[in-house]
Parts: C-alpha cells; sequence; structure tokens
C-alpha cells in the first residue's frame, strides 16, 4: 500500500535558486538540453558500513504532484519572470528515472538514482529528492543496524513524538522497510498498512488513585492480551500487581527505565515465580543499536525504539548529493577539492560468490556493463519512464524482504557496529569525465 498527500502541491518543496536557473536557462536556450542527474553519496556516515535505500517509492508519489498550480505560481511572481512563469504553469516531470530499488543497499559511490531528461525539467527535483531520500535512507539505514543487533526479536517504531509530524510517518515506514515490527503512528498504518501497536503510557496510571486500578481497568478494556507498564512507581511492585490485575496468562510487561538489564534479569525471575511464564518482556527508552546489542544476552523479547531511529541514530541525514554527470551525452563532473564527483551517467553490478556473499559494487558507464557472471546482478531498475510511474512497483512487503536478502549476502565483517570500510568495496572501471 503507497500513499503520498494527494492533491497538494510539491513544486515548492524546492530551493529557489533551481527556479531562478530554470529561468536563465530558458532565456538563454540552454534548457532543453540533455541532461542526467545522479544522487549518490560521497561516503558513508561516521562509523557505518552500508546504507539502506528508503523513499524512492514517496519520491515517485511526490513527482505526480510537482505541478504549479495558481497559488504556487503566485507566490513566484518577482522570483521569476514573466516567460519563466508561463513555463511553469505547463510544467510536469516528463524524464525518466532509473534507481536502486528500496530495500537495496548503498555504498559509496552508487548510483541510487539517475534522473534524465532537459536541464529544466530535471534540475528543479534536487530538493525534493534529496529532503525525501536523504530522510528516509538515514532512518532506514539506523534501522536495519538495529534489527540486526535484535537478533530476531521484534522492535516497535515509537518515535513520532521526537520529530515533524509528516517525519514520523515518513520514519514510521522506513523501518518498517528496515525490518521493524510495528509502529506507534497511526497515520503511518492508515497511509501505508504498516501494523500498529501500543497500549498505555505512565499517565494512563497516574490518572489513577493507585497502579492495581489502572491496570485492571487497562485489563478491562483491552483484556490480558495487553502490555502493562510497571516502572511508574516500583517496578517490583508493579510486575505483582499487573500479574493480579491480569492473572498469569498476561502478554506483556514494559519496562522504559532503569539499568535494563538487570530489570529484565530481576523481571523474568519474578514473572516465572509468580507462574507468568508466559509473559513477554518489552524494553524501551533511549534504546539504540548499541544499547540493544548489549542486552543480546538478557531474557528480552521485544524492543520499543523511538529518539535515535527517527534521528538516524547520530547520522540525521544520508549526506546524499543530486549532481550534474551528463550534458547532450557529454560527461560533466565538480572537481573542487573534498567534493570531486565522477562524470557521466552511470549504473552498477553487484557482483557476488558462489555461496551468494557480495563481494563489489562495480559502477560503469551506464550502456557499457562488465560481463556478468551467473552470480552477479544489474542493482538500479527502472522507476519512471516519461514522468509516468513504471506499472508495478514492488510494494513494500517486498521491499522489506529485499533488504533481509541483501543483509544476508553482506560479509559478516560489514554487519559489526563497529567503526570499518564499507562491507563491500565500489570499484569504477573506466568511469571517464571526472576526477
Amino acid at each position: 500500500m503507497n500513499g503520498h498527500p494527494g492533491s497538494v502541491s510539491t513544486a515548492l518543496f524546492t530551493d529557489r535558486y533551481e527556479l531562478t536557473m530554470v529561468a536563465a536557462a530558458l532565456a538563454d536556450g540552454t534548457a532543453g538540453r540533455q541532461c542526467a542527474f545522479e544522487v549518490f553519496a560521497r561516503r558513508l556516515p561516521d562509523g557505518r558500513r552500508y546504507g539502506v535505500v528508503a523513499g524512492t517509492q514517496r519520491l515517485v508519489d511526490a513527482l505526480a504532484a510537482f505541478r504549479f498550480g495558481d497559488a504556487e505560481l503566485e507566490t513566484l511572481v518577482g522570483v521569476v519572470d514573466a516567460a519563466a512563469l508561463d513555463w511553469l504553469a505547463d510544467y510536469r516531470f516528463r524524464g525518466d528515472v532509473d534507481g536502486y530499488p528500496e530495500g537495496e543497499l548503498y555504498f559509496p559511490g552508487s548510483p541510487i538514482l539517475s534522473v534524465t531528461g532537459t536541464f529544466a525539467d530535471v534540475v528543479m527535483l534536487e530538493t525534493l529528492a534529496l529532503s525525501i531520500l536523504n530522510h528516509d535512507c538515514a532512518v532506514a539505514s539506523a534501522a536495519a543496524r538495529m534489527v540486526t543487533a535484535a537478533a530476531g526479536r521484534p522492535i516497535i517504531e515509537m518515535g513520532g513524538r521526537r520529530t515533524h509530524e509528516e517525519s514520523a510517518v515518513a520514519a514510521a515506514r522506513a523501518t518498517y522497510l528496515a525490518g521493524f515490527a510495528a509502529t506507534s503512528n497511526l497515520e503511518a498504518g492508515r497511509r501505508y498498512g504498516i501494523p500498529t501497536a501500543g497500549t498505555a503510557a505512565h499517565a494512563f496510571v497516574l490518572l489513577h488513585d493507585d497502579e492495581l486500578s489502572a491496570f485492571r481497568s487497562q485489563v478491562a478494556s483491552l483484556g490480558v492480551k495487553t502490555t502493562l507498564l510497571v516502572d511508574t512507581y516500583d517496578i517490583r511492585q508493579g510486575i505483582e500487581n499487573a500479574i493480579t490485575a491480569a492473572g498469569p496468562g498476561l502478554d506483556s510487561i514494559r519496562i522504559d527505565s532503569g539499568d535494563l538489564g538487570v530489570m529484565a534479569q530481576q523481571a523474568r525471575e519474578q514473572l516465572d515465580r509468580l507462574g507468568a511464564t508466559g509473559t513477554r518482556i518489552v524494553l524501551s527508552g533511549d534504546l539504540d543499536e548499541y544499547a540493544i546489542a548489549s542486552l543480546r544476552a538478557e531474557p528480552v523479547d521485544s524492543y520499543g525504539v523511538g529518539t535515535s531511529v527517527v534521528t538516524g541514530s547520530g547520522a540525521p541525514t544520508a549526506g546524499l548529493v543530486y549532481k550534474l554527470v551528463e550534458v547532450d551525452g557529454r560527461a560533466v563532473a565538480k572537481r573542487s577539492a573534498s567534493k570531486e564527483s565522477k562524470g557521466g551517467r552511470k549504473s552498477a553490478v553487484r557482483t557476488h560468490k558462489p555461496t551468494g556473499t557480495a563481494v563489489e559494487e562495480i559502477v560503469h558507464p551506464y550502456g557499457r556493463p562488465p560481463v556478468l557472471g551467473p552470480h552477479d546482478r544489474v542493482v538500479p531498475v527502472p522507476l519512471m519512464r516519461g514522468g509516468e510511474p513504471v506499472p508495478d512497483l514492488e510494494p513494500l512487503e517486498q521491499s522489506r524482504e529485499r533488504l533481509r536478502a541483501a543483509l544476508v549476502s553482506v560479509p559478516w565483517e560489514g554487519l559489526k557496529l563497529s567503526r570499518g570500510e564499507p562491507a563491500i568495496p565500489t570499484v569504477f572501471p573506466a568511469a571517464g569525465g571526472g576526477a
């Protein structure tokens, strides 16, 4: 299930200089030159071994609404001239887009997105493309590390209160793509069909005269297949009250504070003594991938993660850039120090051992792929043709499975949380056109 804001225009989710460039190019006759722009990361965020592609479907949806109506044109009076305003009034994106499918891994230099068309067609998309992809890729990359650290234990995304309201929806989608089990965000559930979860906060306990009354009320409303939050006062007494209220068939308790490893051990021992051997333990409270990894040996059944995942767990942006790489078939490239790019439109092949382990990312000139081995594959896929989405773009569930398989293919060292080189190297045979 996919979704977007509907008829609300996305055309002004852009930077002013993109439209002033279009106006100047229209005036000097260069606006119609055929160009290729690419989205890529020069490097991964510090400490990361791979990135996860997320947000391309959201971008495709957003491009359908990238139109300039009367309200948008009125805003641009005085920003661009009358000729540019007339051109914008009839604008819709008519170019082609190829890119890494959602759930795919990327590495430094991977051509995550390739956008081709006239200069005026494609230059305007820079800010929209980067704002969506930088956010979603950052969240999905952090979430994937957490899923690996959890080693099969479910994780619930619950960070909506720690970010912008629309970012919260996008983040919930990105975390689900990365393997989270559910989200607390109801709009994400409505828009994308993501499972939702949640029962009660500390406020509900504090509302009642005592904890036992609160738990009895929650169980009366939701049944014993609920989660009782036991750390409002004393955790040991909270667990006692939880089992008194729900009986040994209580689905789960949640602990949101304290030394979570120690608390989980003590909670498991107490629950077992009370006969609640099937009651699960959910931990939350400022968890990130490192904290989750440290709890791997503890009797934890699932996790709730908020702030760290919706902010990229220390890398709130993926560091992606949108660069012009080709004009009328001629490779062009930026050469300034520390911001070099490789000219020419590109594609990529990922090579694998017979066992399925990924070996390297070969980024090659478009249309000139290396000879594929029996276990190698082309990574980018068509996303849009002539401004229209290609039929049957894969659903979110398929993207989840793609990422699961991609992570299995990564060499074991590439899944470590410690700093190191990218999981596989990126090579550029005869990239041409730039430094």
